[in-house]
């Protein structure tokens, strides 16, 4: 197995505090094409019970990969990033995603599972707001091969 097996439980510091902001908010709702009126709109959000424009559910992803960078900066960890696909995503809200919270995320590696000659990770991002109250858990699962790339294509891969 490619990936070190100690991974599973470690917990990784809080990342620096992110400020949500509103045109953060708004150029992510475009690019994944969110057009409901709350991702752009102040008054539509405010209408809706929010104080600014709220996040597309997958805003989280931004604030997850802080963490998920302290993961592939690991000399230790056996993950070679030309060798690592994004597998899985999946959120689980308390709340939505507001522009000017200011968010910190939290990971812990949850699972390793060997599967030939590749292994899938899987990490817990919890994400929580500036007074520690849960907002989002982006958990991620990655596959991280054995074979370098080129030996991967020539199997047919």
């Amino acid at each position: 197995m490619p990936v070190n097996p100690e991974l599973v439980g470690r917990e990784f510091p809080p990342t620096a505090p992110y400020l949500v902001g509103r045109e953060k908010v708004r150029e992510f709702a475009r690019a994944v094409f969110a057009d409901a009126p709350q991702h752009t709109d102040v008054a539509a959000a405010q209408a809706l019970g929010f104080s600014d424009v709220v996040a597309p559910p997958t805003f989280a992803m931004v604030v997850q990969d802080l963490t998920l960078q302290q993961l592939l900066g690991l000399e230790d960890s056996g993950i070679v990033l030309s060798r690592t696909i994004h597998a899985e995503q999946r959120f689980a809200y308390t709340r939505p995603i507001v522009a000017g919270d200011e968010l910190t995320a939290q990971l812990t590696v949850t699972g390793i599972r060997a599967m030939g000659p590749a292994a899938m990770i899987t990490s817990d991002a919890e994400i929580r707001d500036a007074s520690g109250a849960h907002v989002v858990t982006a958990t991620s699962v990655l596959l991280v091969s054995d074979a370098p790339a080129e030996d991967a294509e020539e199997a047919g891969a």
